[in-house]
């Protein structure tokens, strides 16, 4: 598990938590610049993905959608 926060980042982000198999776990939405509040991924997660608030949304992404990539093993 992990936890992000914003402390230091100027604009609105949504977090995508993204589990070792490449399934999104969890996305937090439109984050709060300059927070110290921790979001937790809400389980065992590899990546978190990091968008422009809103592009989660207008891509039409949701938990249990999967990504693909080295990192998330081979898949065909």
């Amino acid at each position: 598990q992990v936890s992000m926060w914003m402390k230091n980042t100027y604009i609105s982000l949504d977090m995508i938590f993204i589990t070792g198999d490449g399934r999104i776990l969890r996305i937090a939405e439109k984050t709060e610049p300059f927070s110290d509040r921790l979001i937790p991924s809400g389980g065992p997660v590899r990546a978190v993905l990091e968008v422009i608030a809103g592009t989660a949304r207008k891509d039409g992404l949701a938990p249990g959608d999967r990504v693909t990539g080295s990192i998330f093993g081979a898949r065909h």
